[in-house]
């Protein structure tokens, strides 16, 4: 069953074109990679697959109903969007903080259940923040404060969650929790869509890859199928060292495409 699918999204900001034509798919229990340059437009078209910012064209739909349609609340209990570089501006104790991720299942004035304690308890311990607990998250280093408000988004427990770099500024020991993390929640039946840089870490945890440039799908499909030499050096700008170690495969950039010799006489 296809969780989410996003056909021919273009969205203008500013008077400028940021998508054009762009599309996405993610299906229940996998996990779908959004790479591309900076300002390829992936945050764009992970918050338009959110209803957060209005398209000029395209349809969004999750399983099979537009997202217009679906009603806010129940858009939140399925749904999770982490947005790159969340933070909190409030001085929440932690699990306060993670516990905010069970409104949506909760009536007005309701008092959380044990069964939301059960889905903060596990939120904490998935995201490594559980020794966090009564600790004020203002208090926390970034990298702290990015893993509760992971915490935050897993506490949802949402068939589909989308996170905006998630491993952006970690340590790699976080990087590889937290991947391994969104490993296990695709396991169990979500569907899950992130956006990464780092395409050591997507080639080896997405199933599937969607390759942003300038705003369009370059080409999409297995990390082997998209992360190819060619792909590396004509968007990315890099030539890299791609190897496998037992099934899994590695990119290590090794220096910038030099364009020198393809310009014409005389230019700078």
């Amino acid at each position: 069953m296809t969780a989410l699918s996003a056909r021919d999204v273009t969205v203008c900001l500013g008077g400028r074109r940021v998508l054009d034509a762009a599309a996405i798919a993610v299906s229940a229990g996998e996990i779908v990679g959004l790479i591309g340059p900076n300002g390829a437009g992936k945050t764009t078209l992970l918050r338009a697959c959110t209803g957060l910012i209005a398209t000029q064209q395209g349809t969004i739909t999750i399983d099979g109903e537009a997202i217009a349609e679906i009603g806010r609340r129940e858009l939140a209990r399925y749904l999770s969007y982490l947005p790159q570089g969340a933070d909190c501006h409030w001085p929440l104790e932690v699990e306060r903080l993670v516990a905010l991720g069970r409104l949506p299942h909760l009536q007005p004035w309701q008092r959380p259940g044990p069964r939301d304690a059960e889905a903060i308890a596990a939120a904490l311990a998935l995201a490594d923040v559980g020794h966090l607990v009564g600790r004020n998250v203002l208090a926390l280093s970034g990298g702290e404060r990015a893993r509760v408000m992971l915490a935050r988004a897993l506490a949802v427990e949402p068939a589909l969650l989308l996170a905006d770099e998630p491993v952006g500024g970690l340590d790699p020991e976080h990087q590889l929790r937290i991947m391994s993390v969104l490993g296990l929640r695709a396991r169990a039946g979500a569907g899950i869509v992130v956006t990464m840089h780092d395409l050591g870490l997507a080639a080896r945890f997405c199933d599937r890859l969607v390759l942003l440039s300038q705003g369009r799908v370059v080409c999409e499909g297995p990390p082997a199928a998209v992360l190819t030499p060619e792909t590396l050096a004509s968007v990315f700008n890099i030539h890299a060292e791609i190897a496998e170690r037992a099934g899994r495969r590695f990119i290590v950039p090794l220096e910038v495409v030099d364009r020198s010799a393809h310009r014409p006489a005389g230019t700078a």
